[in-house]
């Protein structure tokens, strides 16, 4: 049986030079508009291909996906209820994403991104930060043991790699820069008191066992660089912007949820908004 499906020059339809047909499926025109569109839903794994490739997996979805939309109307699918209602949800979600691209999406500038990061950086204090190395023992004797050695001018570093248990011993105990919060307890309650340089003469007893702790440096964090939060700054930005146009459209129109378990519910979602 000959295939309905005909493909015309990829140069397009000479009616429509912007948005030329690309072929014909039961005489029903695919567009380079619909290919497009079927791009951004191919999977992942096309995204690594040559244009060209995408191109043809995208038209030969098209063309499938007419296909047996073609057969389910020809059966008359498109006249159940479930169609119907699936219909009217798939159309208001596709207006809820236009005007979402229109008003949020599209307006925001880089200028805006910087804007708004300019502002978080403003309102985010630095935090104080220090560096630090750390030998873990299992005992409070063997701990006081290395303070001993330490006091009779042993290397930190060196003496962290003979005697710690702890995973960073082959890095000299070192434990990099860490703000408060990071640490157990009991340890930065040490840490965060010593000055650069200064070792602790007692130990430190956690839940890992006894550390004799030394500070090796003290800062302020540094904010990231706007470049690396860029793509964050700019969904928070939207983020914003579209919580401003939800709650204006809102304002706008009567709003009622009938079931009494789901209205509550909504209404305190809302309150926390």
């Amino acid at each position: 049986m000959m295939s309905s499906i005909a493909l015309l020059p990829i140069q397009g339809h000479a009616a429509d030079e912007a948005d030329p047909v690309v072929a014909t499926v039961a005489g029903i025109e695919v567009l380079a508009s619909e290919l497009t569109l079927a791009e951004t839903d191919l999977d992942p794994q096309f995204a690594q291909m040559p244009a060209e490739q995408r191109r043809v997996a995208a038209l030969a979805a098209v063309i499938d996906i007419k296909t047996l939309a073609h057969k389910a109307e020809a059966e008359k699918f498109d006249e159940s209820e479930e169609f119907k209602t699936l219909m009217k949800f798939q159309r208001d979600r596709a207006l809820h994403n236009a005007i979402f691209k229109a008003t949020v999406v599209d307006p925001v500038t880089d200028a805006d991104v910087k804007a708004r990061y300019d502002k978080e950086i403003a309102a985010t204090p630095p935090e104080e930060e220090v560096s630090a190395r750390h030998i873990l023992l299992k005992t409070e004797e063997e701990a006081k043991a290395v303070i001993e050695e330490l006091d009779a001018g042993k290397d930190f570093a060196e003496l962290a790699k003979e005697k710690s248990t702890g995973p960073s011993a082959p890095q000299g105990g070192e434990l990099g820069y860490f703000t408060k919060g990071r640490m157990v307890p009991e340890f930065e309650a040490v840490a965060f008191t010593l000055k650069a340089g200064e070792y602790a003469k007692e130990p430190v007893k956690t839940q890992f066992g006894w550390h004799v702790i030394k500070l090796e440096d003290r800062r302020e964090t540094a904010p990231p660089a706007f470049e690396a939060v860029s793509d964050q700054v700019r969904q928070l930005v939207m983020r914003e912007r579209y919580g401003d146009l939800i709650k204006a459209a809102r304002a706008e129109i009567e709003i009622d949820v009938i079931d009494p378990e789901l209205k509550a519910a909504y209404e305190a979602i809302n309150q926390q908004q």
